[in-house]
């Protein structure tokens, strides 16, 4: 079978992918309801509820532990992978970002008669909240536990 062949029939991996895209789209569907606006940049960004990263790595870790055992070293090198990439999503990323936000204002005050800085504005929304993280893990361990 060819590789790419491979690559295509590997049900967790796209089962895991699909929870990442379905997490995006639902922060657009959020962001519509709340601001009446569909903006479709909110699908590449990072940031906001739910957690696509969460998302990504709860369904991968969940498609390995159904399908290559819960007491194996693959569950376990997921499971691991999965709880950092969450706590940098809510504490690293999240601080980034409320750093990004004070710079900003700072930088906003400084040089608010200057209008040659050439600068664009720090990304502030950077990580997730706690609640975007549970809710994004939760979308992908039900996602992969109901299609795998």
């Amino acid at each position: 079978m060819h590789p790419l062949a491979e690559v295509l029939d590997n049900r967790v991996l796209l089962i895991a992918i699909a929870a990442s895209i379905g997490a995006q789209c639902l922060k657009l569907l959020l962001v519509y309801i709340q601001s009446g606006q569909i903006r479709f940049n909110v699908l590449f960004e990072t940031g906001g509820m739910p957690s696509s990263h969460s998302a990504v790595v709860s369904a991968l870790a969940t498609g390995i532990g159904k399908s290559q055992g819960w007491d194996t070293a693959q569950f376990a090198i997921a499971s691991i992978f999965a709880f950092i990439v969450m706590y940098d999503a809510s504490g690293v990323r999240r601080a980034a970002g409320t750093h990004a936000k004070v710079l900003n204002q700072i930088i906003g005050q400084v040089f608010e008669n200057d209008h040659h800085l050439s600068e664009d504005p720090l990304k502030e929304l950077l990580g997730h909240t706690p609640v975007q993280v549970v809710v994004g893990s939760i979308l992908g361990i039900c996602l992969m536990w109901i299609l795998l």
